[in-house]
């Protein structure tokens, strides 16, 4: 089932600067756009595009023209959109650096893109000076939105109130973003994506996922995430919805912030999830503002996701993408309850899937009633990335001569068009013959009353051969033996799929996105 049940969308040959700001009406302008969840500051549409117009003619005055890439270390802050767009609107190319990267780290994602600025916030200063120094960004193009010391500062460069610049550049190919991909899987690669590709995706999600104007979206997902960046960044200003920013998640403030601030979307990855379905603080706080909680990034399994619905007596739904799909391809339609939890849902608008045999190459029968049988999910629509940076061989690994995004990811999909995601392709465990998938028994793992939080990766038994080895963190006051985890799993599996040994952990390693990183569990295996 190639194309998406879904009717195509109209996709605006424009920029994101016109996309998102090009159309704001007198009573867009008043509105409140983001709302900084610390401090309860609010900035209006007309204020935010002012701002973004300024920094942008300040950028164009220092040099910054088509095609100039720039570094972005920023929490998420309400200034976050402002030098974000600022930039595109100057014509740059932004990459958006993980907020914690090592200085090691911030130098290899600025040596590897070509950036030439950087700015960040005074906290992240001394590795953002290191990385700088490293690549001979000199300190003047070192912007420090709070401002430091012998740095420009963004007041600096707002007060400046120089014009932004004309621009004429064809958005299909102008890349926008530069995003690493996570390296969870290896080494981090530069991901192209052009105005088009974050244009198409945010007007793809426009009727499906179903934010509307004036409704408050919690904006604690990082911003320099793909997820972060195109669904609530983009998306949510595009609908003349109200951010509230969150610069990093810890329960007790996200709780205060969805409360006091009466957000009504909250967009999480599945260890929020975790949180809202299973810690006692939740019932501390008033959450009766929330109508949906909408989970990505991972898989969310479909126990969790009723146990969060009944406990906020909200609508809890998911979706999929990659950062190479700028990020979504699936998601679950505010209306369209019938679909299972468990699943991403229907394929957007515009959006070709397929799923195929990763030892045949053709695709996976669909029959009649249930789901298929699982195979690697392939994309292709106008939100699939140009190509990784300067990786030609990469590229061509991953995207094929006909446009066919590769994900990696394991699906199956029914009759109906509905697509669930088996786990990693490189990630199942290989038991026996049998193939096991990690987020399975994940799924299951996270069930039991009694366990916060679970991981499983194949792990070498004494024999030699790969069995799946489970990471559990208790809740707390809990008391969970290894046998008793493995009985509670197999009780509910195919002897195959059973959890072989346990590891009791205080805390599961994951990306700043909510992944799980099974490589630092290998490790310490």
């Amino acid at each position: 089932m190639p194309a998406s049940v879904l009717p195509d969308v109209h996709i605006p040959a424009v920029s994101i600067y016109e996309s998102v700001f090009g159309a704001l009406s007198e009573e867009d302008l008043a509105a409140v756009a983001i709302i900084d969840g610390v401090t309860g500051a609010e900035t209006s549409f007309g204020q935010l595009r002012g701002q973004i117009d300024a920094l942008a003619g300040a950028l164009a005055v220092r040099g910054v023209e088509l095609g100039t890439v720039v570094g972005l270390l920023c929490p998420n802050v309400p200034a976050f959109a402002t030098v974000f767009h600022g930039i595109l609107r100057a014509g740059g190319t932004v990459t958006t650096i993980n907020s914690l990267y090592t200085a090691g780290e911030i130098e290899n994602q600025l040596r590897d893109s070509g950036a030439t600025w950087l700015f960040t916030v005074s906290p992240f200063l001394p590795a953002a000076e290191a990385a700088a120094a490293a690549v001979g960004i000199p300190p003047e193009r070192l912007v420090v939105l709070d401002g430091a010391d012998g740095h420009p500062s963004l007041r600096e460069l707002l007060g400046a109130d120089e014009r932004p610049p004309e621009l004429h550049f064809d958005p299909a190919t102008q890349i926008a973003v530069l995003p690493y991909s996570s390296g969870t899987t290896g080494h981090p690669k530069g991901v192209m994506l052009t105005h088009t590709n974050l244009v198409a995706n945010v007007a793809q999600g426009m009727g499906a996922i179903g934010v509307e104007r004036g409704e408050r979206v919690l904006a604690v997902l990082p911003f320099f995430h793909i997820y972060g960046l195109t669904v609530l960044l983009n998306y949510a200003l595009t609908l003349r919805a109200v951010l509230v920013t969150m610069p990093r998640f810890e329960l007790p403030e996200f709780l205060r912030i969805t409360s006091e601030h009466r957000c009504n979307w909250l967009f999480i990855a599945p260890p929020i999830a975790v949180a809202l379905a299973k810690h006692p603080l939740v019932d501390d706080y008033d959450l009766s503002s929330v109508t949906v909680v909408f989970s990505g990034a991972a898989p969310l399994a479909g126990a969790l996701a009723h146990a969060v619905a009944a406990r906020l007596g909200c609508t809890v739904a998911q979706g999929y993408g990659m950062t190479e799909a700028s990020p979504a391809t699936h998601v679950i339609p505010n209306t369209r309850p019938d679909i299972d939890r468990s699943s991403v849902g229907l394929a957007l608008p515009n959006t070709q899937s397929r799923v195929v045999d990763p030892e045949t190459g053709a695709d996976v029968d669909v029959p009649e009633a249930g789901p298929s049988l699982p195979g690697e999910l392939w994309v292709r629509g106008p939100q699939v990335m140009a190509g990784y940076l300067g990786n030609a061989a990469a590229t061509a690994e991953t995207l094929d001569a006909d446009g066919w995004l590769h994900t990696g990811d394991l699906a199956t999909v029914d009759a109906t068009g509905v697509y669930w995601i088996v786990d990693r392709l490189k990630e199942l465990i290989k038991y026996k013959g049998y193939q096991v998938a990690p987020a399975v028994l994940e799924a299951v793992l996270l069930e039991n009353p009694g366990i916060a939080d679970a991981a499983v990766i194949g792990v070498s038994d004494e024999d030699g051969q790969e069995i799946p080895q489970a990471f559990v963190v208790l809740q707390q006051g809990a008391s969970l033996s290894e046998g008793e985890v493995i009985a509670f799993v197999a009780s509910r599996v195919a002897p195959h799929e059973k959890v072989r040994r346990v590891r009791f952990v205080s805390a599961i390693p994951k990306s700043s996105a909510g992944k799980i990183l099974r490589r630092e569990l290998r490790e310490h295996s």
